[in-house]
């Protein structure tokens, strides 16, 4: 593949760096006064999970790497790691545990994910903006505290703890964003 100038790369972008495939993972041009602006990123190898911190000047290139996504059903966990199947083929992804990180408080199963594939290799998961999920536990809400704007810590299905509305209880679907975590709104 062709080398792409660092200015041009974004969050999610596939480059190879010490001869390993690595995905974007934070970017940030940075342009201070009376200097040349360079770009600093955090790239993750998807073999080994580690972290690297790059400075670059601007004019520097990294070879890209061809990355596609494709849809895959998440099935369940079990020791090996995350199962995820595909849709036409059937075919079993397994995640572990390091390339699923923060996105495995949104996974429920039955669901549809973005599985990412750098030259055909699994390179992580992709979640949507927001996932609807089921009110596991939630605390009654006080009578005469919904004239404020006030919330209450809910847990969800997956074991993740969203700030609610005091209205909202277990077994209530509600739709949660998956940037931050933080409660959009009820779902039917």
């Amino acid at each position: 593949m062709p080398a792409t100038p660092v200015i041009n790369l974004r969050k999610g972008h596939a480059v190879r760096y010490n001869n390993d495939i690595c995905v974007v993972s934070d970017f940030e041009l940075k342009t201070p006064p009376r200097m040349a602006s360079f770009v600093q990123m955090s790239v993750r190898s998807i073999t080994i999970g580690k972290m690297y911190n790059l400075r670059m000047t601007s004019n520097e290139s990294l070879e890209s790497v061809n990355l596609s996504r494709d849809a895959h059903e998440y099935s369940y966990k079990d020791g090996d790691g995350y199962h995820f199947m595909h849709p036409d083929t059937f075919e079993d992804v397994l995640l572990g545990e390091d390339m699923v990180k923060d996105a495995k408080n949104y996974l429920i199963e039955g669901q549809k994910y973005l599985i990412l594939l750098a030259d055909d290799v699994v390179a992580g998961i992709e979640l949507p903006a927001s996932v609807i999920m089921t009110v596991a536990e939630s605390p009654e809400g006080v009578k005469g505290d919904s004239a404020n704007n006030v919330y209450k810590e809910a847990i969800m299905e997956t074991g993740l703890r969203v700030q609610v509305p005091l209205f909202i209880g277990p077994g209530d679907k509600i739709s949660v964003k998956t940037e931050d975590g933080t409660y959009l709104g009820r779902s039917n």
